[in-house]
């Protein structure tokens, strides 16, 4: 099978100029086949204050209330989308932008109500794999935003990192799939307080292990159940790294 490489860039990354150029350099210069996912969540929550609206979190997932959605379809699926896009095209990348929503490539359900509302958030239940991967055997890299629909001609705000992982999982059929995770640390660290610390490679017994001895611990708790989710899904590989450190076999690869 052919391999591809899917790499998820936190908002941050995207969102400020000299560290967007320098992703597109890195990631064009990535060989064979390659998806790229990103946010774009900062730049939303400036847009929504200069509008008046108020940006509301629960343990770093946005409550999505109608006007909230109309913020984050312009900024994910147009301002950044296009940055990213027009950009890659600058660096001879045949990129193509999409939400969820275009040829039905993704689609989610509302998350249900219990103890929260999250108002228009989508969990996805369907990817369009044999599409995307006969867009991508055509030499187009798609450019996916954090939006899904749910077929009912409603827009669904969706997780990054879920769209990255969902999306791995479906190409899996299709290619030998690498999935990288970039954010602002350079890998799983033994030491949160010491960028040196990287934890090279790490099995789900490992996990499991540090995960009792509190060495790992919130939000990388998600992103590595995330990563063995994939892995059980025939996802070949999952990488979390640096955005800084992409191609360089920099950070921790998880490994079953």
């Amino acid at each position: 099978m052919d391999k591809l490489t899917l790499i998820k860039v936190g908002g941050k990354i995207v969102e400020e100029e000299e560290t967007l150029q320098q992703l597109l350099r890195d990631f064009s210069a990535i060989e064979g086949y390659k998806v790229l996912v990103h946010g774009g969540g900062r730049s939303a929550s400036k847009l929504a204050e200069r509008l008046g609206i108020e940006s509301r979190m629960v343990d770093g997932r946005r409550i999505t209330d109608a006007e909230t959605l109309k913020v984050v379809t312009m900024v994910y699926a147009g301002l950044v989308n296009k940055n990213i896009v027009a950009g890659l095209q600058a660096l001879d990348v045949n990129a193509l932008g999409l939400t969820g929503a275009d040829m039905n490539v993704m689609r989610s359900e509302k998350r249900p109500v219990t103890t929260i509302d999250y108002g228009f958030v989508g969990d996805v239940k369907a990817v369009n794999a044999d599409l995307l991967a006969s867009l991508i055997k055509q030499g187009i890299v798609p450019v996916l935003a954090p939006l899904t629909h749910d077929k009912a001609g409603h827009l669904l705000n969706t997780n990054a990192d879920t769209i990255a992982g969902e999306a791995a999982k479906a190409l899996a059929r299709h290619f030998d799939v690498t999935l990288v995770f970039c954010f602002e640390k350079r890998g799983v660290l033994m030491d949160e307080k010491r960028d040196d610390s990287v934890i090279p490679v790490i099995t789900r017994e490992d996990f499991r292990q540090y995960v009792n001895r509190s060495i790992i611990q919130g939000g990388m708790i998600p992103k590595l159940e995330n990563a063995y989710e994939a892995l059980d899904a025939g996802v070949k590989e999952v990488i979390i790294t640096r955005a800084d450190d992409l191609g360089k076999g920099e950070g921790t690869m998880v490994i079953p």
